[in-house]
């Protein structure tokens, strides 16, 4: 019996890297999918989102998809987030109904209850009303709004994960390192790789599932018991844990 492939888009991204190599570290089937290649990954589709053909070729062969490639949300939006987070999110979900996609994991963001964070109360569930911070998050709504359309009318398992703040550059480090909030919604790189790692196997109570994915907080803000009960993942690392590997990137670029 062959060992199932999974689909990593943006493999070649942050999270990405981590998550593969979780994966492969767990004896999984991986291809991966970005606009550049992915380090020691053989099976590489370098493409983009925006192309349907790129996104296609992906798909075959495929049972589950960790989607996590997407513009970050500082980017214009007609000109940067439609195209990969919009018409992306569209190719994808398409091309994964149509190729026999079994699992749609979606990355989606904690920005999508922005709001919450002032009022509570906490422990933020996913049943809380939407309050997306703007664009970005308004697009990750979308997301999460397609998954579970693809749920129900396809019956594909889909998990939407509500993403906290895996910092990109050092200059978020700091904006992290000088606020307790921003603390306790922390990702690491690492607990990011093994948390998607493990949604992969995690047997799921109903098609349409959605969970928030933090590292160790000192407060706990969003309600993590779902990522401990539906997908069986406990943290390992907390604040400030994992943050050499975004300085350490930033050094190698220089």
């Amino acid at each position: 019996m062959s060992i199932p492939l999974i689909l990593v888009t943006g493999s070649s991204g942050r999270i990405g890297k981590a998550v593969v190599s979780a994966l492969v570290a767990r004896g999984k089937r991986v291809r991966g999918f970005d606009r550049a290649p992915t380090p020691g990954l053989t099976d590489m589709i370098v493409g983009t989102l925006a192309s349907e053909g790129d996104v296609v070729r992906a798909m075959v062969g495929v049972h589950t998809v960790i989607h996590l490639a997407a513009t970050p949300d500082d980017a214009e939006f007609l000109t940067e987030i439609v195209p990969n987070n919009i018409i992306g999110v569209y190719h994808v979900l398409e091309s994964a109904q149509k190729a026999g996609v079994c699992r749609l994991i979606l990355a989606s963001s904690g920005q999508v209850v922005w709001y919450q964070r002032l009022t509570g109360p906490f422990p933020i569930g996913a049943d809380a009303q939407p309050s997306p911070r703007y664009w970005y998050a308004a697009g990750k709504m979308f997301l999460e709004a397609a998954g579970r359309s693809f749920a129900e009318k396809f019956g594909m398992e889909v998990l939407a994960v509500r993403l906290g703040w895996c910092p990109r550059t050092p200059e978020q480090v700091e904006e992290i390192r000088a606020d307790q909030w921003a603390q306790d919604v922390y990702l690491s790189p690492n607990d990011a790789g093994r948390f998607f790692a493990c949604s992969v196997d995690a047997t799921l109570p109903t098609k349409f599932n959605v969970v928030y994915a933090t590292s160790k907080p000192k407060n706990e803000i969003y309600d993590l018991q779902a990522m401990r009960q539906l997908v069986g993942y406990e943290p390992s690392e907390s604040w400030p844990q994992g943050v050499e590997i975004i300085m350490g990137e930033r050094k190698s670029h220089v």
